[in-house]
């Protein structure tokens, strides 16, 4: 702002106001409604990540895109950028238990599948995302294959997220 340049409350407004915000917050309710698809299915079933930790990650995945496509001519670099730093977070909630056994697989892909949701959101592609929590909450309700030879046994006191559910 200029010095000598009066301050009022329509200049207040012009600054705190973009014109995107109902489109904005529109968005913010669809995240909200995926994450709790997709986290109230992990926290029902107890596991490391639920309906926080997603609508945490389905909100920033969709704000990084969603201003990708004001302050850049190619919003998908800054979007492309999600994928590493949402793959870190996974990488966080995999745990290695007793012998080879490998824990939170799911809960880290719904991690990153969150992500992509968010995204989804952030491009307007509403459609898109509601098609991608139904796909999500399917598979989650899979039946699993047993006898599977590439996976160690299952100890059936402690299963964890190698179940697939």
């Amino acid at each position: 702002m200029i010095r000598n340049q009066q301050f009022n409350t329509d200049t207040l407004l012009q600054i705190l106001v973009s014109g995107y915000e109902y489109h904005f917050i529109f968005n913010l309710v669809c995240c909200l409604i995926a994450a709790v698809a997709i986290g109230g299915n992990r926290e029902k079933k107890g596991k490391a990540a639920g309906i926080s930790t997603h609508s945490l990650v389905i909100g920033a995945a969709m704000l990084y895109t969603f201003l990708s496509g004001f302050i850049t001519d190619d919003p998908a670099r800054i979007a492309a950028q999600i994928i590493p730093g949402v793959g870190f977070l996974g990488a966080g909630v995999i745990l290695r238990m007793r012998g080879d056994k490998i824990g939170n697989l799911t809960t880290a892909a719904s991690i990153l599948f969150s992500a992509a949701v968010g995204m989804a959101i952030g491009f307007n592609w509403y459609s898109v995302a509601g098609l991608s929590v139904l796909y999500a909450l399917i598979t989650f309700g899979l039946p699993h294959l047993k006898g599977n030879q590439n996976e160690p046994e299952r100890d059936q006191t402690n299963q964890e997220d190698t179940e697939g559910n």
